[in-house]
């Protein structure tokens, strides 16, 4: 009988072939439709990541929450339930895959986060847009009130005035970006104008400027962060201490980078765009698995002091030993 262990076991073992026909012919005495019937009639709740990584965490006040979402690629499975054709980042374009909405929690010290939380974002099965799966997992973080982060960081597709108001209410601070046409008072008399007509505060941008956004009735600071290549980030905070700084909004924006970090090995070292079944449930499964599959291998690395993508790839070392000290393919001289 197949068991979540053993299928998390492979898809941690495999080198780069994650179907379940793949995974048949290498466990005894398991075909490939009783992998395919593991996937399919399973019920593996995503709470299950939660629990296995709430111990884990190096939670502080000074932690943070890190919100993004990304999509694995399918863009040749058109009989695939739960794909559909939707923006990815990563090849800056439409794509078809299957989009998740992700919950990272971070220390806030470089390489030292985990997912705590995600929702697959399918619209057409609960009609649910990204933001409301991202209500939806804030909403149980604050339900529960386990964590002492208390610090947000997301981009600017959720940073409608709806998401700002309901993490100010609940007590958070949150750090985000804004789109350069996003509408600020910075005061009374000059009423609402877009960022990119802002004239630069007399003092400089260095310890930012309070403004109102519109249907947001508290003020926030705002700081304007241009890269070297001359890219331009808006970013604002509820924040508003006196001592905060542009220097201390551009380590909240590196910590948030993290969340790339986590999709690019999410995708590299699991397997998760890889599933080949058609049904939207074990599309789910096989998620959970990829979830659960990547917080044991960062652990394991952790142990070993390595990176995740030295602890995987050394796993084969002795057998590459093995095959070079007595090859089984003989070079013809």
């Amino acid at each position: 009988m197949l068991t979540q262990t053993h299928y998390i076991e492979y898809l941690l073992s495999t080198p780069k072939n994650y179907t379940c026909t793949n995974l048949a012919d290498h466990l005894p005495d398991i075909s490939h439709d009783q992998v395919n019937r593991f996937l399919r009639t399973s019920t593996l709740p995503v709470s299950q990541l939660r629990q296995l990584v709430q111990p884990l965490l190096h939670d502080s006040p000074e932690a943070f929450l890190l919100v993004d979402d990304s999509v694995q690629d399918k863009r040749y499975s058109r009989f695939i339930e739960l794909t559909k054709r939707q923006y990815s980042g990563n090849v800056h374009g439409m794509v078809r895959g299957i989009g998740l909405v992700n919950l990272v929690h971070s220390s806030g010290q470089a390489g030292d986060f985990l997912p705590l939380d995600y929702r697959v974002y399918a619209p057409d099965q609960d009609r649910k847009t990204k933001n409301d799966h991202f209500v939806d997992m804030f909403d149980q973080v604050v339900k529960e009130d386990k964590l002492l982060a208390r610090t947000l960081l997301f981009d600017s597709w959720y940073a409608g005035s709806t998401n700002l108001k309901k993490i100010h209410r609940a007590g958070w601070t949150f750090f985000t970006t804004l789109k350069s046409n996003r509408q600020v008072s910075v005061a009374k008399e000059t009423g609402y104008q877009a960022l990119d007509t802002l004239e630069p505060p007399a003092q400089g941008w260095s310890k930012g400027v309070e403004v109102r956004l519109q249907e947001v009735p508290f003020a926030v600071k705002l700081f304007k962060l241009v890269a070297t290549n001359g890219d331009i980030e808006w970013v604002v905070t509820n924040h508003l201490a006196a001592h905060m700084t542009r220097e201390m909004v551009l380590d909240a924006v590196q910590v948030r980078w993290q969340v790339e970090e986590f999709h690019r090995s999410f995708k590299q070292l699991t397997g998760a765009e890889k599933c080949q079944c058609r049904k939207a449930n074990a599309q789910r499964n096989h998620l959970t698995c990829c979830y659960l599959a990547w917080v044991s291998l960062a652990q394991h690395a952790r142990r070993l002091g390595q990176t995740m993508y030295q602890a995987h790839q050394q796993q084969w070392a002795p057998y590459l030993r093995q095959l070079l000290q007595k090859p089984v393919i003989q070079v013809l001289a």
